[in-house]
């Protein structure tokens, strides 16, 4: 197999890096990051602002097939939840229960196909929000155990985290600006899962 890496970064605003100035978001650093080690990486931001988990149910599996390719070190990361956990004209975006159920469906069949990572959803500053994805969060680190997917809780961490907190508030109360996005890369860079799932040069 070619050592040409293709990865997939699926999910939300968090994703797709909302907010950072940069435009390079915690998935372009870590990209950024794996080139500076000489590695050939093909980094595709599949982040869609407002998706909810159900929302990447529905486009994953065909988005990822146009771009991850036989030949090539395919990976696949997944990160998503906030939406899930957004209230909308008095309603739960996705309840907890149907959030499992799609996270359950998309890890199962990306799993088959690629090596999976997720990384869990961030704190925002919306302290009764933050309670919901909590358990959310949580639950997705169940989930992930019980299929094998090896999982990322960043909820914990940057909740204690004063530079993400600054950063979230100098911007829209849920995303931050560059440095927060370089705190999540940083939390990814040193999990022992991340370094097992890309490729030695």
């Amino acid at each position: 197999m070619s050592q040409d890496i293709r990865i997939c970064f699926v999910g939300d605003s968090f994703v797709n890096g909302t907010c950072d100035r940069t435009y390079l978001g915690w998935t372009g650093l870590l990209c950024v990051n794996l080139a500076e080690r000489g590695l050939a990486v093909t980094h595709y931001n599949l982040g869609i602002r407002g998706d909810t988990s159900a929302d990447i149910d529905r486009r994953w599996e065909l988005e990822t097939a146009h771009r991850l390719k036989e030949g090539y070190a395919n990976r696949l990361v997944f990160s998503f939840g906030t939406n899930d956990t957004t209230f909308q004209e008095g309603q739960r975006r996705v309840e907890l229960t149907d959030s499992l159920h799609h996270t359950k469906q998309i890890l199962s069949v990306a799993q088959q196909k690629y090596p999976v990572l997720m990384v869990g959803p961030p704190p925002i500053l919306e302290a009764e929000q933050n309670d919901r994805t909590k358990i959310l969060s949580d639950r997705f680190g169940e989930l992930c155990a019980d299929l094998k997917v090896p999982y990322l809780n960043i909820f914990t961490s940057l909740g204690q985290s004063v530079e993400w907190l600054a950063a979230v508030r100098a911007e829209d109360g849920a995303h931050p600006g560059a440095d927060g996005y370089i705190a999540i890369a940083n939390l990814i860079e040193h999990w022992p899962a991340w370094s097992a799932f890309v490729p030695s040069c």
